[in-house]
């Protein structure tokens, strides 16, 4: 465990101190709250008892009279604590030693008081009697304002904050603010979904088979039927079983998961809205698309138009429809659609465009679209008509047979939505897998698997359905004016922290010869490092338990190597 510091140690005395005067800093009872700080425009009455809680974030103590900042679930308020108020007999002792000298910036308390309003016009809470909740036993890293208006200590630093999102969200009110309209947005989608009788259902995270889209998946194994088991990548297929079953329209809020990279628009967990809706197509799904967006924008920023960095989006519909052959050949000057994989692989190459001999046609095509194209579409596009290689699950064009009936929407340079007239035909379907099973073995590590049991789904007779997949921490990023997925992640994955090693001064003696050159004859660097024999044993042992160096044998001489850079 890491030593304390000066204030944490501060705060553990003065927790010592309530404790010693009979106060439970973490008392078990409810505490009664009936007002919160959004209240305080509309039921505001001079004189009004209320009883409030929240966390104590600033005062400006003055003799036997104070003002403070409590910070609740739904914004500040001002408090005015007098000795006299709160302590109407002699004893003074709630203001002198329990107020002044044994709260700190940051402990929960609660309060009751009477609302009034100061003589520069702040509705305040006088405070009558108060109760302490919570004592913090870390300090909050306050911003500090100077008296020119400059900010010092602000909780800003992006790998601090996504490790520490219960800070983040006390000291960085607008982060808060983007989480409730995340919650606005999913449930604004759900309400448009109910309206048109599509049922909400659950499907399963771990599944035997990793189906419904390309990708690599987390495995794990269950102990009790002793078989691997896949983090879903997609619900896609369980989706469709359902359209087979009877239902005419079903959605999920899928958590997914895929074992890829991690950057600004990716996460290894992700949530993502799927809806299949028997008897439409791809042309009917781009207009319920266009409808449910222009819509939720005008929801949750009451306008069809937003700002995100630099660039301005308009939602309001119709959307520019574009099929990808286009769209590469306006971009690049080239024709791709009659190629075949080893004209591509050339084109590829010709555009700077990176990839491998896993890749098939349907790879490559996508990385020439992602490469040269797919930054271009700011305003929702919907780039449509997608090749068959591309779309193993997607229906024949119905007037081209080397294409599909697939759209996939692009706002603000990224894809936000993918979408089909879904392939109903078993036998197409199944030929489709094997394509996708020629790839796996040729190494493509994101090839699908064959679903026998979907096969004998469709067997029964799915109807004719369309499908989208709606990626909601993109569309959060977009509505909230969010450039990273992090920031629209509660909890998003982070690389594990670099922990402090310990050193002792011997210790860095010899890790500071090491860095000047990494490995050193062992008997060297011992009359370098100047320790008797006895330290120079003990140091060895304690580097090479933890793991910092290594010693090994060369030529029948020993060596120790430096392995860990501190």
């Amino acid at each position: 465990m890491s030593k304390l510091s000066e204030q944490e140690k501060i705060r553990r005395d003065k927790l010592n101190s309530l404790l010693k005067m009979g106060i439970n800093p973490y008392p078990p009872e409810l505490f009664p709250v009936n007002f919160y700080s959004k209240d305080l425009p509309k039921k505001y009455k001079e004189g009004k008892k209320v009883i409030i809680a929240g966390r104590l974030m600033s005062r400006r103590i003055q003799g036997k009279a104070s003002f403070a900042e409590l910070l609740d679930s739904t914004g500040k308020i001002q408090l005015y604590f007098n000795r006299d108020e709160i302590c109407s007999n002699e004893d003074k002792t709630l203001y002198n030693e329990v107020y002044k000298k044994l709260l700190d910036i940051g402990d929960i308390i609660g309060l009751e008081g009477n609302l009034f309003t100061t003589k520069v016009g702040e509705i305040t809470v006088l405070v009558k009697t108060f109760k302490i909740l919570n004592k913090s036993l870390r300090p909050l890293p306050l911003t500090k304002v100077d008296s020119d208006g400059n900010k010092y200590d602000e909780f800003t630093d992006p790998e601090q904050r996504y490790r520490q999102r219960y800070v983040d969200l006390i000291v960085n009110s607008n982060v808060k603010e983007t989480f409730i309209k995340r919650t606005q947005i999913t449930n604004f989608i759900r309400e448009f979904l109910n309206k048109k009788k599509y049922l909400e259902v659950e499907t399963p995270v771990l599944q035997p088979i990793p189906g419904g889209a390309s990708a690599r998946p987390f495995i794990t194994h269950h102990n009790a039927l002793n078989i691997p088991l896949y983090l879903r990548i997609a619900n896609e297929l369980y989706l469709k079983r359902l359209i087979v079953g009877g239902f005419e329209g079903v959605y999920e809020f899928s958590k997914d998961f895929r074992n890829e990279g991690m950057d600004k628009n990716h996460n290894p967990e992700f949530t993502i809205l799927e809806l299949y809706v028997a008897y439409k197509d791809y042309f009917w799904m781009m207009e319920m698309t266009e409808k449910l967006l222009e819509d939720l924008s005008m929801h949750v920023n009451k306008s069809h138009s937003i700002k995100l960095g630099e660039n301005k989006i308009s939602f309001k519909t119709p959307y520019p429809r574009i099929p990808i052959f286009e769209s590469i050949k306006t971009h690049t000057g080239i024709d791709i659609s009659e190629m075949n994989e080893n004209e591509l692989r050339i084109t590829a190459k010709k555009l700077s465009v990176e990839i491998n001999e896993t890749m098939g046609e349907g790879k490559i095509i996508d990385a020439i679209f992602g490469e040269k194209c797919e930054h271009n579409y700011i305003n929702p596009t919907f780039i449509i008509d997608y090749p068959k290689s591309m779309s193993p699950l997607t229906k024949e064009h119905r007037s081209n047979n080397n294409l599909t009936e697939r759209f996939e929407l692009m706002i603000n340079g990224q894809e936000l939505a993918n979408a089909y007239s879904e392939l109903n035909n078993p036998i197409d379907q199944k030929e489709r897998f094997e394509e996708q099973l020629k790839l796996s073995k040729k190494g493509d590590n994101e090839a699908m698997f064959i679903d026998q049991d979907f096969l004998k789904a469709l067997e029964y007779g799915m109807p004719p359905t369309s499908g989208i997949g709606i990626g909601i921490d993109r569309l959060v990023m977009i509505l909230t004016n969010n450039r990273s997925i992090q920031e629209v992640l509660f909890f998003p994955q982070m690389k594990p922290e670099n922990k402090k090693i310990e050193l002792t001064e011997n210790e860095k003696q010899i890790i500071n010869n090491l860095k000047i050159k990494s490995q050193f004859e062992i008997n060297i660097l011992k009359k370098k490092s100047g320790l008797s024999n006895n330290q120079w044993d003990k140091c060895i042992k304690n580097l090479k338990k933890k793991e910092i160096i290594k010693v090994f044998k060369q030529k029948g001489e020993l060596f120790v190597k430096l392995i860990l850079k501190v």
